[in-house]
């Protein structure tokens, strides 16, 4: 007997008879004499559904009561899956956030899991039943109701199978696993059977989307064991796995493992600067005090008695909160304007091989510059260079990359 945890995506939950579909899947590990326990997402395209709901009531919304409107997307979800199973002859049950309780941080719309009651849960195993568990919402200390960010479910999965010593967690999503790049832009794309923690680390935090970058950070901590599924193919999937067992495996590496873009980046520029100290701890504080995260940072240099200027990028739906918090604190700043951007986009080539590898980066920019594809902004990490470009370059800019770094599947003779 194993005990597993199965989370499931948007796009596996759209509807009823994808729910039906979920409900045999789950059946199915349970007639195997495992234990279960469901984590489930919103149907597809419901959250962005409620989230456009919040920002027509009001621009700058109370994090708190979004919270509210948001999370009801998987209580809908969990509640019908539940039913379906129940009408399968399932002992099933759904169990909300606050009723385990899953205990999170204060930070509305980005709140960290800090600890999960499993009494219930196991109360439910002993009686041979299976648990529906809403993905993405837990409970403030002060009973409000918090969300984890988009693409929180799969952080909640993972969460779960640690706390409850899961042997493993099961994502399943509408892909059959990790490729080398989108596979809707390359078709030449290669699944992945084995991927690094750490490789689909970067990945998920530059824009793959088959994971979400807290879960694979989750699961890389608590060493749980990860397989990534596709919920409409009876298919192997793709394994994360630490690098000793990938070592282990005896593979065949490429220096690079997959090309990644994330669209959700807007770039903010703030002219005219005091070439000073403590400009830019004056920029970022608040900015972090307001819990926005800040990715690529680029700043001007500056001649003697200059000013310079200072561009970075945050999430999409972080700009307006990050534009009225700067704006606030522009006597403290001391700039002279802020120009914004929603059309750029972040493309990144991963790989552990950049460990021991020299010319990586080099080869990426020849590869863009000979398309005349102009670099707005570089970021790197140790396993990772992204660069910031225009918006209406983001397909030809994969499909150049993924062929500069040899990615591109053999076609069949």
């Amino acid at each position: 007997m194993a005990r597993i945890v199965m989370k499931f995506g948007g796009t596996s939950m759209a509807g009823i008879e994808r729910i039906r579909h979920v409900a045999n899947l789950v059946k199915r590990e349970a007639e195997a004499g495992n234990q279960v326990a469901v984590v489930v997402s919103a149907m597809a395209g419901e959250t962005d559904r409620l989230i456009q709901f919040c920002r027509e009531a009001s621009l700058l919304y109370d994090p708190r009561e979004y919270d509210v409107v948001v999370a009801s997307g998987e209580q809908v979800t969990s509640g019908l899956l539940a039913i379906t199973l129940q009408g399968m002859g399932l002992n099933a049950r759904s169990y909300m956030g606050w009723q385990l309780p899953v205990r999170t941080s204060a930070a509305h719309s980005a709140a960290l899991i800090e600890g999960i009651d499993v009494d219930a849960l196991n109360r439910v195993f002993d009686g041979g039943g299976i648990a529906v568990i809403p993905g993405f919402q837990g409970v403030a200390a002060d009973g409000s109701l918090a969300t984890l960010g988009r693409g929180g479910s799969d952080t909640s999965a993972v969460a779960l199978a640690a706390a409850m010593k899961a042997d493993r967690c099961d994502i399943y999503t509408d892909v059959d696993g990790v490729y080398t790049t989108d596979p809707r832009i390359v078709p030449r794309a290669r699944k992945l059977n084995v991927i690094t923690y750490e490789e689909m680390l970067e990945l998920a935090s530059v824009g793959a989307k088959v994971l979400q970058t807290r879960s694979v950070g989750l699961a890389m901590r608590e060493k749980m064991p990860l397989r990534v599924l596709s919920s409409f193919e009876d298919r192997p999937g793709t394994m994360v796995v630490s690098d000793e067992e990938l070592e282990g495996m005896n593979m065949e590496r490429q220096l690079i493992t997959g090309i990644a873009y994330d669209k959700n980046e807007a770039r903010i520029s703030l002219l005219g600067l005091s070439d000073k100290p403590g400009t830019v701890a004056a920029i970022f504080a608040p900015l972090a005090k307001a819990n926005v995260n800040v990715d690529m940072i680029v700043q001007s240099v500056a001649r003697e008695g200059e000013k310079r200027d200072l561009t970075f990028t945050v999430p999409t739906a972080a700009l307006a909160q990050s534009v009225d918090t700067l704006t606030r604190a522009k006597e403290a700043i001391g700039f002279d304007e802020i120009i914004t951007d929603m059309n750029v986009v972040k493309v990144s080539a991963v790989g552990v091989g950049m460990r021991s590898n020299a010319g990586i980066a080099a080869r990426m920019f020849e590869a863009l510059a000979d398309r005349g594809i102009n670099i707005l902004a570089i970021a790197t990490s140790e396993i990772k260079v992204s660069v910031l470009i225009p918006e209406e370059y983001t397909e030809l800019a994969v499909r150049v990359l993924h062929t500069a770094y040899g990615l591109d599947a053999e076609t069949e003779a």
